[in-house]
């Protein structure tokens, strides 16, 4: 601009006389030019990707008398088998020792939480007791961050409900329309049988709906049932779920509306989903099936490790493309050049994903997978904090998992603006998805943070 005034101060008047007979003979052209200029200028404004704003977000604290500790689940599982509920397996019970081995060395703490149903003598597990336990999670997460938020319920234009294994008739997004009367029109989804990776989805799913309906909010619970999916045979590779899952869920509020970015938390930048199912491994490695006496559990393969790593593998280079800075890209670059044509010996090179985000949302499956991830992404204790204390607090939630890992972040005081966040989850099929985001403010804990009662026992050193 200061180029063109300096050029217009020098014109004399014969310039402009002559600019305008220019314009005269030209005028078609030149009209031309200006309907293209602004159709064109039109078309980009109407297609450019809609920026999706994160409100706020809201984690299930279940009541405190649904705490269970170590010594509790072993007593009660004795009852439970003394009852004849639970299948024998002779005078020594092998099962027995192998079920309070796996929960002795999962990284679950001493208060973490399971429904009511599995509390009661002789256990309740029935629709109903399934249908309450659901009912409470997703309902006090939505009605904290509608709380928190202070939207009305006909504001939502679109709602992502997921839930793995327990998917009634109304479904779960229905009982959230019913409960919050939302509008007639809004575009509502049920996901289920996709995994501990299902949040991601709901996220990406979200994203894309709201790329086409404009000025609207989206809400997105994720969840999964504990009363209903509690094995009770003797298969090893089922009873492992039983030790690992526990209560919880969450519900997020996103935004397409520019207003809302002042007050938002988070802006989502990338979602990357890998599905590897076409794979017979990957897709039989966790599956829902029958043992051999007909009870229903989830059967973990022994290639489950592999798929999971190769799956991964998958993700990551589809993502550092996206977020790593120039000299990391071109280091890899180098790396695979050189193992490819020079020296086949040459180990892969892992980029420094530390140099890309502030914050890592590892999915807490388990002790090993967070290990793994510790160990090949060369995070230090500090970056796997909020999964580890995660899983000790509350146990596998399932898909709402990363939820309770970014509020422990939030709670701890460390999210600053323009940090970025990186989500992480695998599930059943096999899938691998990962979300990005940035914080636009220095973003303090929400009101009804489920860390705020035990804030300062944390972080805790996890004695395996």
């Amino acid at each position: 601009m200061a180029a063109i005034a300096m050029k217009a101060s020098r014109l004399s008047t014969q310039d402009l006389h002559s600019f305008n007979l220019y314009l005269e003979k030209n005028s078609t052209s030149l009209t031309m030019f200006t309907i293209s200029l602004i159709l064109g200028w039109t078309l980009y404004i109407m297609n450019r990707p809609k920026p999706v704003y994160l409100v706020d977000f809201c984690c299930y604290l279940p009541p405190s008398n649904l705490k269970v500790s170590v010594k509790k689940i072993m007593s009660h599982v004795r009852v439970i088998r003394e009852q004849g509920m639970w299948a024998k397996t002779g005078e020594h019970d092998y099962l027995m020792d192998f079920v309070e081995k796996i929960l002795e060395r999962s990284g679950l703490g001493q208060e973490t939480y399971i429904p009511e149903g599995l509390h009661c003598l002789p256990l309740e597990q029935t629709m109903a007791g399934s249908r309450k336990e659901t009912t409470d999670v997703i309902l006090g997460a939505v009605d904290n961050v509608l709380r928190n938020t202070g939207i009305s319920p006909s504001d939502i234009g679109i709602l992502v409900v997921n839930s793995s294994t327990f998917n009634p008739t109304p479904s779960l997004a229905t009982i959230i329309v019913n409960k919050y009367k939302l509008r007639d029109n809004i575009k509502s989804l049920n996901l289920g049988g996709m995994g501990c990776s299902a949040g991601v989805i709901a996220l990406d799913v979200a994203k894309s709906l709201l790329q086409v309906h404009r000025n609207t909010y989206a809400l997105v619970v994720s969840t999964e049932n504990i009363t209903q999916n509690l094995y009770l045979g003797n298969n090893k590779s089922m009873l492992v779920t039983n030790c690992l899952f526990r209560v919880g869920g969450a519900a997020v509020l996103l935004s397409n509306m520019s207003k809302d970015r002042k007050r938002a938390k988070y802006k989502l930048v990338h979602t990357v989903r890998v599905h590897t199912g076409s794979d017979d491994r990957s897709y039989g490695c966790a599956t829902q099936e029958d043992d051999e006496d007909g009870l229903v559990g989830v059967s973990l393969s022994k290639d489950l490790p592999m798929v999971a790593a190769r799956t991964l593998k998958i993700n990551i280079a589809t993502l550092g493309p996206l977020v790593l800075p120039i000299r990391e890209k071109l280091r890899f670059f180098v790396t695979f050049v050189r193992k490819k044509f020079f020296d086949p010996k040459i180990k892969h090179y892992m980029p420094d994903f530390k140099l890309a985000f502030e914050h890592f949302c590892i999915h807490a499956g388990g002790r090993a997978l967070i290990d793994e991830l510790e160990k090949n992404l060369h995070l230090s204790p500090l970056h796997v904090e909020a999964s580890r204390m995660t899983l000790h607090r509350f146990g596998n939630t399932s898909s709402s998992s990363i939820w309770y890992e970014l509020a422990y972040t939030e709670a701890k005081g460390r999210m600053k603006k323009g940090d970025r966040i990186w989500q992480i989850a695998l599930g059943s099929g096999f899938k691998c998805n990962s979300s990005v985001w940035v914080a636009l403010r220095n973003v303090k804990p929400s009101a009804n943070n489920p860390w705020e009662d035990c804030l300062h026992k944390y972080p805790v050193e996890i004695d395996i």
